[in-house]
């Protein structure tokens, strides 16, 4: 007790605070409470809109294949050698040796051309072999090695379900095993049945999933990248898909590892495409503005021409997604439209090149190896449903 105070008593100092507390006191508890109790309420009623907007659409079962065998009713293997409007390299075939079903399992496989066709003075003429291009170029390619123009150095095949299967508004959904293999392009992708307003991109395209069957070390990502976008626009230079291209990375790993979902959800007014959940969405794109507002168009073309916007006549936003439908599965190889960029990674051509291909094939020494062991796309399972209210649903 040596420094216990004995000048003064216990109970004997004054304690004024005990006897009169201050008014304002209260609020210090007051307050927060208040604020407690106004910030669940504006959660509530946060949660409770969110719920409330959630949209959950009625559908129809369109198609649901697990390919048991081959089905002519709903697919078409397209067959031609033009390259499709981005400079492929490959031919489409219609033959088993690209396309076939295996243990019910759809695998397209991209193969190399006849060395003869290729190294020699030579046509491929598809005119009266069941080419499906309306073109005369879609069907005809030709060797000539004097001036170095070859014909398609690889075979590889696109399906599509236009004869069966088409939706306007609804889901899509695509389980499939992307493949590795440098300079592969694999796609999952619709396209318009009628394209009533105009060529390509007027119409619209939807790419649920693109790839490249380059591995991960490719500078524009490879087979651990997948991406989505929308095409439109007046004309093929004034495609407005840069304003809704997503990429989405694999999860410590490829989408070439596994099976995955590759999905699409689409409706009156909102259209986005996701990966094995609609939780996991890549692309979306709500119809609040029309397409015209929404790609930022220029007033007229590289040559001064005005543009003119293809869909103003329809006074609908959705335009030109508001139409039907139709899926396209492929695998295409190389191209000289710049999604393989010049100079990158190894490319062995150049886009501007007039002997793109011949370049190409004169490399076979070094990128066909990459195809040997997973050089191809299989797919499970393709689901189609139709939104309720629209072709019968």
């Amino acid at each position: 007790k040596y420094f216990h105070s004995r000048r003064i008593k216990k109970g004997t100092i004054a304690r004024p605070w005990l006897e009169r507390t201050d008014p304002r006191e209260k609020w210090v508890t007051i307050i927060p409470l208040i604020g407690i109790f106004i910030g669940l309420a504006v959660c509530g009623v946060m949660i409770w809109d969110g719920v409330r907007s959630v949209v959950n659409h009625k559908y129809c079962e369109v198609l649901n294949e697990e390919f048991s065998s081959w089905n002519d009713s709903v697919w078409t293997k397209e067959v031609e050698v033009s390259g499709f409007g981005n400079g492929q390299f490959e031919m489409t075939t219609d033959s088993d040796e690209n396309v076939y079903i295996e243990d019910g399992i759809l695998v397209i496989e991209p193969t190399l051309q006849d060395e003869d066709l290729v190294e020699n003075d030579n046509i491929i003429d598809l005119h009266d072999q069941g080419c499906t291009g309306s073109k005369w170029s879609d069907c005809f390619a030709s060797t000539n090695t004097t001036n170095g123009t070859i014909v398609n150095p690889v075979k590889s095949a696109r399906i599509n379900t236009k004869l069966g299967a088409s939706i306007k508004f609804g889901r899509v959904e695509v389980t499939a095993q992307l493949p590795v293999g440098d300079w592969l392009w694999p796609a999952i992708w619709m396209l318009p049945l009628e394209s009533k307003y105009g060529e390509w991109p007027k119409s619209g395209e939807i790419d649920i999933a693109e790839s490249r069957g380059n591995n991960y070390t490719y500078s524009q990502g490879g087979n651990n990248i997948v991406s989505s976008s929308l095409h439109f626009g007046p004309n093929s230079k004034n495609d407005g898909w840069w304003r809704n291209y997503v990429k989405r990375s694999a999860l410590h790993s490829t989408y070439s590892d596994r099976y995955h979902t590759f999905g699409v959800e689409w409706s009156e007014k909102y259209i986005f495409t996701y990966i094995d959940t609609r939780l996991l969405q890549v692309m979306y794109a709500h119809f609040d503005q029309s397409f015209w507002e929404y790609g930022k168009f220029p007033l007229s073309d590289g040559n001064g021409t005005r543009l003119e916007n293809p869909w103003a006549f329809t006074g609908d936003k959705a335009t030109p997604f508001d139409e039907d439908f139709y899926l396209v599965l492929n695998v295409a190889v190389g191209g000289t439209n710049g999604w393989f960029k010049d100079g990158k990674s190894g490319k062995p051509w150049l886009d501007s090149s007039p002997t793109a291909k011949k370049d190409f094939w004169g490399a076979r020494e070094e990128w066909y190896p990459t195809w040997e062991n997973k050089g191809f796309m299989k797919v499970k399972s393709v689901k189609m449903w139709q939104q309720q209210g629209y072709n019968g649903c």
